[in-house]
């Protein structure tokens, strides 16, 4: 036998049996969880160590070979990187090829797979998609926002996604921000007890079960209190009003061992979050205690001051765990818009090699990261699942589920005026004016990050019901039911609903220093006004705007907030199926000069304060 063949016979029987190992300390029930992790970190590569904190955007993958080549630990979707069949079964079809590229690894360590799931599984035709978190604020159900992130997590478990970058327990303290829609409320206690709920649906008691996902906490911290509600700004505090203010949800959701934790764009007192050991490492590691794994933002440790190579070593010393790198080989050696280098997962994976090799960042860190994201797989049963049909996709935009969707629907509307009980409205009424741009617009009812990041107007979710099909499906078959974007026919009707308010955003596009509405839905109330018939305005927004005429012509004024695909929500409180349940979780201005204007503030003077709604019942 030949020397060379020999050392090659060796070589991959020391590689079998090392995978033998692994498999047999995976598969024995008697092991526990720490005992895994240590005996599966020992056969580890410092390579390989790296691939497991390595996170790639499913696009950045141009060879999915790259996923066995350097072992990656995790592939996401977040923002625009859709795949071309977002059908349940599309979906499905891409996590079974993304996960086989990681079983062919040498230890074949499943990868987990990520997406922007943030109210239902946002990025699938046919999900149900429900209230973004300001709506389920106002509903002060944690029972419901637990069954809520349930059913989102048992559809996205129907896909074989793994992870849900949500919940998001940002107290917003300043409207103008175009996050304001994804936290539950101004109020730290509200938040904590519905972030908490979130966390609870979501990893369903038991994260080994068939229908939990990962939970991912965010954005740690801060990202709700910026300065002029700036996205990605600086939020100036001393370290207690920030501990009272921004802390307690994280406590609340880990508490309830929220698998993950991601770190905020925004900055502390000038400093960036993403680079800050004391908030990370000292405070949430140390103090806190801590044990799941720590994940940036997308591309956030670029923000950092220096070069990627000093990037990544202040943030992995920081106590991240995992960087989520939405670049990749189509880009290597390019440029960005602000001239400076795009930085890919080949450069992540070359520069914390060297770090490790000059002694920059301790192999010991290494160790603690891959150790905590280890704990995670395993915890979730992932080694098992990846080879299971779980036979959940006809769960996926189901009647039950949308039945959950439209509770939800229901209890987040908040009535903010019924003037001589115009509403609830007949069923027999004989003519009927559902008006407004948002009308028959299921994605301004679903607002940003509903199919693409920034969502848009119109049908963009199969499955859905907008308010004027809501509306139809409600009343009579006596009842006349007229349409006009404009206002038009108003004079024909013997009541009108007007849909008006934001178009969708997401994130820093949606930072807005005026929160008035837009000139063409002032155009249409006031049109209707003129018509002197009564008139009720249902408010499509992420966050409270100022509507002091338009409140002051309507009869009647709801908040609907962004309730998502059930738009049969609405109608079942408009015409007195259920009544109003929906409390302000955020202060409602008179005007922009108060913001911010929060509970607790002195000389408190809102339009509408916190807690306020209205109900039929006297």
């Amino acid at each position: 036998m030949k020397k060379n063949n020999f050392l090659s016979i060796l070589i991959f029987s020391i590689m079998a049996l090392s995978c033998s190992n692994n498999t047999d300390v995976i598969k024995n029930a008697e092991v526990g969880v720490d005992e895994k992790v240590k005996e599966l970190l020992s056969k580890m590569t410092l390579e390989e160590k790296i691939g497991q904190m390595t996170q790639v955007d499913q696009n950045a993958l141009v060879d999915y070979n790259d996923i066995t080549k350097y072992a990656i630990g995790s592939v996401l979707w977040g923002g625009n990187s859709e795949i071309a069949d977002i059908s349940a079964g599309g979906w499905t079809k891409m996590a079974d090829t993304l996960i086989g590229f990681s079983l062919k690894t040498r230890l074949g360590i499943p990868i987990l797979l990520g997406i922007d799931a943030v109210h239902g599984h946002n990025n699938v035709n046919n999900a149900v998609i429900f209230p973004h978190n300001i709506g389920l604020g106002c509903t002060r159900n944690p029972e419901l926002v637990e069954e809520v992130a349930k059913v989102a997590a048992q559809e996205i478990s129907a896909t074989k996604i793994h992870w849900t970058f949500a919940p998001c327990v940002a107290v917003v303290r300043d409207e103008r921000w175009g996050r304001t829609y994804e936290s539950f409320s101004e109020n730290p206690e509200l938040v904590a007890q519905l972030g908490a709920a979130a966390v609870k649906g979501f990893e369903n008691g038991n994260l080994a079960s068939p229908e939990a996902v990962l939970s991912c906490t965010k954005h740690y911290m801060g990202d709700g209190g910026t300065t002029n509600g700036k996205d990605q700004g600086n939020a100036e505090y001393d370290e207690q009003s920030l501990r009272k203010i921004h802390l307690p949800g994280y406590i609340s959701a880990m508490k309830e061992k929220t698998a993950t934790i991601m770190i905020s764009y925004s900055s502390w007192n000038g400093e960036k979050m993403h680079g800050h050991k004391y908030l990370i490492t000292d405070l949430l590691k140390g103090e806190l205690k801590y044990e799941g794994f720590i994940v940036s933002d997308w591309a956030a440790i670029d923000q950092l001051e220096g070069d990627y190579k000093s990037d990544i070593e202040k943030s992995i010393n920081a106590g991240l765990d995992m960087i989520m790198i939405p670049n990749g080989p189509a880009l290597q050696g390019k440029v960005g818009v602000n001239g400076q280098p795009i930085n890919t997962y080949f450069d992540f994976i070359k520069n914390l090699k060297e770090l490790v090799a000059e002694g920059k960042v301790p192999l010991t860190r290494i160790d603690d990261a891959v150790s905590r994201i280890l704990k995670a797989k395993f915890n979730f049963d992932l080694f098992n699942k990846v080879k299971i049909e779980n036979n959940l996709s006809a769960k996926v935009g189901s009647k039950e589920n949308r039945e959950v969707g439209r509770k939800a629907v229901q209890q987040s509307l908040v009535l903010l005026k019924n003037e001589n009980n115009i509403l609830p409205i007949s069923k027999e009424v004989k003519n009927i004016l559902v008006s407004g741009r948002g009308a028959d617009n299921v994605g301004m009812q679903c607002g940003g990050w509903t199919i693409s990041w920034q969502g848009n107007n119109g049908e963009v979710v199969k499955g859905g019901t907008s308010i004027l099909n809501a509306v139809k499906n409600s009343v009579s078959k006596n009842t006349n039911v007229i349409t006009s974007l404009d206002g038009s026919n108003a004079e024909n009707a013997d009541v009108i609903i007007v849909v008006v308010g934001e178009n969708p955003y997401a994130e820093g596009f949606g930072d807005d220093q005026d929160l008035t509405l837009s000139e063409e839905d002032i155009k249409t109330i006031s049109k209707v006004k003129e018509s002197n018939k009564p008139f009720v305005v249902i408010l499509l927004s992420g966050r409270p705007m100022i509507i002091n005429n338009e409140l002051e012509k309507a009869n009647a004024f709801v908040a609907a907030w962004l309730p998502g695909s059930e738009g049969q929500g609405i109608a079942d409180v408009l015409f007195g199926d259920v009544d109003f349940s929906g409390k302000l979780s955020f202060t409602w201005p008179k005007n922009i000069e108060q913001i911010p204007i929060n509970v607790g503030d002195e000389n408190y003077d809102p339009l509408f304060p916190y807690g306020y709604g209205l109900t039929y019942k006297k």
